[in-house]
């Protein structure tokens, strides 16, 4: 039935092992299992002394795990019980998933748990503020989030030039400036979808070049792909120079790759630039 007024607090309530009196001692140490415990307060306690439950504060007091009593008892005297009611402040261990988020506090003092897929706990590193705590199926523990939101991420611009062949797909190569790579999961031309990683993507590139008078180009195209999916393009007609920047999303696996390709048709090799117009990136979206 529902309670009127305020619930009643459920703490962890204990028997205090036996006490043998001492002729003219008022003083003794509280133990439970031969471990001395120590009361919240004289009023968390029920004491029987000679069959007469005492009056806290008037009949005992409470200091650390000793009680002492008002007057030092005899030989004869029987301390019948203490049991130590729970403490408003001490709930005892809560049972299996019964701790709300509301309830943990942020920050970096404990680990945080997860659970797999099949409802084992996981172990995820320390934590801190704004981490996010999802399953990655049985056994994983989702480290790529304790690196933030949106990673695993990437972005690399190439450090020198590179010669794309006529009528050919080419993967662009020549990249040797990472400004980020969370995970270590972009290199040489290639990113890959780490462990735990796997999810919807975004990934955007650019590519800049110049085409020599003595060539007539019909067409530059820039794609970036997974295997033969292409996940964006772009396309410029019989251009003097060109500058193009492509997008796009796909949803990838652990171990799907993604790169970066031109074609060109000019009627002969043409060479992209080798600085920071030319760049490469993406990062895993929140979803």
């Amino acid at each position: 039935m529902a309670y009127i007024g305020k619930t009643p607090l459920i703490g962890n309530f204990q028997v205090c092992d036996a006490i043998s009196t001492v002729n003219n001692q008022a003083a003794y140490t509280m133990q439970v299992s031969s471990v001395n415990v120590s009361p919240e307060s004289a009023n968390n306690m029920i004491v029987s002394l000679n069959g007469v439950i005492q009056k806290p504060v008037t009949s005992y007091t409470v200091a650390g795990s000793t009680i002492t009593f008002a007057s030092a008892l005899v030989t004869g005297d029987v301390i019948n019980f203490i049991q130590i009611l729970g403490s408003v402040l001490d709930l005892g261990t809560p049972s299996d998933r019964t701790v709300t988020l509301a309830k943990m506090a942020a920050g970096t003092d404990g680990n945080l748990i997860s659970y797999d897929t099949s409802g084992n706990p996981v172990a995820v590193a320390t934590g801190t503020d704004g981490q996010v705590l999802t399953s990655a199926g049985a056994g994983a523990v989702p480290a790529f989030e304790a690196a933030g939101a949106n990673t695993p991420a990437f972005l690399a611009y190439v450090n020198s030039t590179q010669s794309i062949a006529n009528n050919t797909a080419v993967i662009i190569t020549n990249y040797g400036a990472e400004v980020f790579d969370t995970h270590n999961a972009f290199a040489s031309s290639t990113f890959t979808v780490p462990s735990g990683g796997a999810g919807k993507y975004f990934f955007v590139g650019s590519v800049s070049t110049s085409v020599s008078s003595a060539n007539t180009a019909n067409q530059f195209n820039l794609q970036i792909k997974t295997g033969s999916t292409s996940l964006g393009s772009v396309t410029i007609l019989r251009p003097p120079y060109a500058k193009l920047q492509c997008s796009g999303m796909a949803d990838l696996s652990v171990g799907h790759t993604v790169t970066m390709q031109i074609y060109q048709d000019s009627g002969s090799a043409v060479t992209i630039d080798g600085d920071r117009k030319v760049f490469f990136g993406g990062y895993k979206l929140i979803t």
